[in-house]
């Protein structure tokens, strides 16, 4: 039973990994330094000012309150299967079990949180990003 919660988890983890990464970028208006330049370098220009926003900024949607939602289930399961394997004799069982069940309930919560909040970056974080490019010479038109 512990080795498939574990892929279960492992599972999970990697969904919102992936998940995590599909966010919006900016668009750029074809202006003279993008034509001499190339799309190669100027997605180059786009990561590395959106790197700097991290830093800086923090980007909603990042899935942040997946690792939270598995703590607060873990505890609670402990804390329910601790009470309830005391009523039958096996409180430690229980609890186990109640935290290995309550973890994963967490993360599928935190999971779809996750993968249906909207993943529309903060309007702090895009303003960053704005300004970095047009530091370097790109006029961002808007994002997708």
């Amino acid at each position: 039973m512990i080795r498939i919660t574990v892929k279960t988890i492992s599972l999970l983890s990697i969904t919102v990994a992936l998940t995590a990464c599909a966010s919006q970028r900016p668009v750029l208006y074809p202006n003279m330094l993008l034509d001499r330049v190339g799309s190669k370098v100027a997605e180059q220009n786009i990561d590395d000012c959106m790197r700097r926003a991290k830093e800086y900024v923090s980007s909603s949607g990042s899935g942040a309150d997946v690792p939270e939602s598995a703590t607060i289930g873990a505890g609670t399961g402990a804390a329910t299967g601790a009470a309830g394997g005391a009523i039958v004799g096996h409180a430690g069982r229980g609890a186990a079990i109640g935290a290995v069940g309550g973890g994963v309930a967490g993360l599928t919560r935190g999971l779809f949180r996750g993968l249906f909040r909207s993943r529309k970056a903060s309007p702090a974080y895009r303003n960053f990003v704005d300004r970095c490019l047009r530091e370097k010479g790109y006029d961002p038109i808007g994002w997708e």
